[in-house]
């Protein structure tokens, strides 16, 4: 209800209103006024009596009508106080345009601590701050500043005011549609991103959400909010910073790979997201998903009057995933009657100069492939609309013929068309018509088909399985007993990671096939100990003080002999001394040398934005020099940890090369899971790498393993 009254605004104060035209607090009245907003407008200044025929009030509490939302335009050194006077009031919202907060230092961090604590202490909540504004194109409820926005059924949440005014002026000048509310998230400092998707869900005049994000500050609730958003109605977002990496820990190869982008992503699409990865794509796919059916079976025809085009389509649609299969005998029959000799009807279809005396032969080919039962969706490229430019001005109205006719063919046959126009910018009729239908019409061949490619991402989301994880842990509902006592214990001793034989011995009790280690004290026990084993061993030094193994001589792989095993026990115990001097060495880890195999890594760590993710890929030494690894955000299901194991370039290697038989995939995946299981289980985890796990035609082996608690403070 606080953002029905807010974003629904009934009335409106503008604190800091004055009659300078340059100012924001005299465009934003004039925007209110020359919109023609629904509701009421209250000017706040104390030196002022009037501004633009309104009367001016000296402060909020002056005013005796309700006031629901509040623009305040003044610095930020004031708004806290302001904050208060509109709790007393009981206004439910503030849009605050104002930067200098915690981003310029002490001053400013003080500053926004006192804002937070006025806005809580009288529940009044905050949209920004440091935002461009807020719109609702219902009720004409301008606080941008922006002239003649064009309207429609698209709600936009931006990051930057410049993007949102750069998608404004591509609505305008390339579609009909346009948007239902835009607001300017700003700091996100109070309302956050998935509060405004909780809205924007049930608002009956929103058919889309479009997003342009530049960091979250509760990413996890964005995802669960996503996710049940998204089963309703598409979100299409941006996310920036791709070159950036997330926060590195030195304290796990997941810690160093998990870049923003990855994770981020993979989790979006995971909700359901369409994942833009270019602006100039955000309006076009976002107008195409608020104004045509999806594709509900992955297959699409390409309809083109030169065959440059329809091949590049055809190229660029299968990179995306999408299948352009052959027409069925009967629609090439159909076809092959329509149009010259030289046309080519398997799919592509290109008419071959069949439309350039008569452009509704254009709608015809759009009606026998739309009946095709092979398919689920229609590009159109090239030319049309501009044959009355290009050919004959007597063409344009056959061309305006087709585009009614072509308008028609989406409610019969319930599959989407977008058409693909060297013409567009020009904007003859024909084109009109076909926006006025809804048909999306854009200029870029790259961005129509990206727009069919989101027509089927969201007809496959629709249509698959929906996993029942939803991004919601129930923490420590599967801990076990012994793994409690073992976190509890490395906790007591003030340590922050396990040992490697605790960290072994958790993944063992929860179903884990660890190799079997023993912990030798002296070099004559861990010959002893070897003895049993078999074979060759592989000795590791067991510390507390001791993270990074490999780095410090504490690893020696393939001892054999007695002479040996005891060589390699004493300097192992002499390389860690030497580093560190005052290590605390509980022993040596004696381990039998596993076979070879396919080796893999998993791990996990915290993500700033989404808390707890996954990551799989191939292991070993190649994990950083090939960095061929795929995230998720946990839980995982088992559908979710298959799709991890198949994303991976390596993929391959897992299913058997050069003749040699498939490995174990299920027994990766049931890792995986147990992995999953583990971070649910025990919430002080902060980071686990297990690497090498070794996969064998028949099992698995976990042969490292390392689990690091978070900071006491975290």
């Amino acid at each position: 209800m606080t953002l029905e009254r807010i974003l629904n605004a009934e009335s409106v104060a503008i604190v800091g209103a004055s009659k300078v035209d340059t100012k924001r607090g005299f465009q934003a009245i004039r925007s209110l006024l020359d919109e023609k907003y629904e509701g009421r407008i209250f000017p706040v200044n104390p030196k002022e009596k009037r501004i633009l025929g309104l009367e001016c009030y000296s402060k909020i509490s002056d005013i005796k009508e309700n006031v629901d939302l509040v623009l305040i335009t003044t610095p930020a050194g004031t708004i806290p106080n302001v904050l208060a006077e509109c709790g007393k009031k009981g206004v439910a919202g503030a849009v605050i345009i104002a930067g200098g907060f915690r981003e310029t230092g002490d001053t400013g961090k003080k500053t926004e601590e006192d804002l937070i604590a006025a806005a809580n202490q009288y529940n009044v909540r905050i949209i920004g701050p440091n935002t461009s504004g807020m719109m609702n194109l219902k009720t004409n409820l301008n606080l941008v500043g922006l002239k003649d926005a064009p309207k429609g059924t698209i709600a936009l949440i931006s990051q930057s005011g410049n993007m949102a005014l750069s998608l404004f002026t591509e609505a305008k000048l390339k579609s009909r549609g346009g948007f239902s509310y835009y607001v300017g998230v700003g700091n996100e400092l109070d309302i956050k991103f998935h509060e405004y998707l909780e809205f924007f869900r049930d608002d009956p005049d929103t058919k889309v959400i479009l997003m342009y994000v530049e960091g979250m500050r509760e990413g996890r609730r964005f995802l669960q909010e996503a996710y049940k958003t998204t089963l309703r109605k598409p979100i299409v977002l941006l996310k920036s910073g791709r070159s950036s990496t997330g926060q590195m820990s030195a304290g796990s190869h997941t810690g160093a790979l998990a870049g923003i982008s990855e994770v981020a992503n993979t989790a979006f699409k995971r909700a359901g997201i369409i994942v833009v990865e270019k602006s100039d794509n955000l309006y076009s796919v976002a107008e195409t998903l608020a104004s045509q059916p999806v594709i509900k079976n992955n297959k699409v025809a390409v309809l083109a009057d030169g065959g440059g085009h329809a091949t590049i389509a055809a190229d660029i649609l299968t990179d995306l995933g999408l299948s352009i299969p052959e027409l069925t005998t009967r629609t090439r029959e159909k076809l092959i009657k329509l149009l010259p000799f030289t046309a080519a009807v398997r799919n592509p279809v290109d008419v071959a100069g069949g439309t350039d005396s008569d452009p509704t032969v254009f709608a015809e080919c759009a009606r026998i492939i739309l009946k095709d039962p092979n398919i689920g969706g229609l590009l159109m490229v090239g030319l049309f609309g501009g044959y009355g430019i290009r050919f004959a001005e007597s063409l344009a109205w056959k061309e305006e013929d087709a585009a009614h006719q072509l308008g028609k063919l989406i409610g019969k046959h319930n599959k989407p068309i977008v058409v693909h126009s060297l013409y567009s910018s020009v904007k003859p009729h024909a084109l009109e018509l076909l926006r006025y239908y809804g048909i999306p019409v854009v200029d870029s061949l790259d961005i129509a088909c990206n727009c069919m490619g989101a027509l089927d991402q969201r007809g496959h989301y629709l249509n698959e399985y929906h996993a029942k994880v939803n991004f919601i842990f129930n923490w420590r509902s599967k801990s076990k007993p012994e793994g409690r006592r073992i976190i509890e214990n490395v906790k007591k001793e003030n340590r922050r990671f396990l040992l490697e034989t605790e960290a072994k011995r958790l993944f063992q009790i929860h179903g884990a096939p660890v190799t079997e280690d023993k912990l030798a004290v002296t070099a004559d026990e861990a010959v002893r100990m070897a003895e049993g084993m078999g074979g060759k061993v592989a000795l590791k030094i067991v510390s507390k003080d001791i993270l990074h193994k490999s780095d410090v001589g504490g690893v020696r792989l393939n001892v054999g002999t007695k002479d040996e095993i005891k060589k390699a026990f004493k300097q192992i115990v002499k390389n860690v001394k030497a580093h560190h001097p005052d290590a605390d060495i509980k022993g040596v880890l004696v381990s039998p040398m596993a076979k070879p195999g396919v080796e893999v890594i998993i791990g996990t760590k915290l993500d700033d934005q989404f808390g707890p993710v996954i990551m799989f890929g191939l292991g070993g030494i190649m994990v950083e020099v090939l960095k061929d690894v795929s995230f998720r955000v946990l839980p995982i299901s088992p559908r979710s940890a298959r799709h991890m194991m198949e994303d991976i370039r390596s993929a391959p290697l897992l299913d058997g090369v050069r003749g040699k038989a498939p490995h174990d995939k299920a027994a990766v995946r049931k890792l995986l899971l147990i992995c999953s299981e583990i971070v649910e289980a025990y919430p002080e985890i902060a980071e686990m790498d297990l690497n090498p796990v070794i996969v064998y035609e028949k099992g698995i082996s976990v042969v490292d393993a390392r689990v690091i608690l978070k900071k006491p403070s975290e």
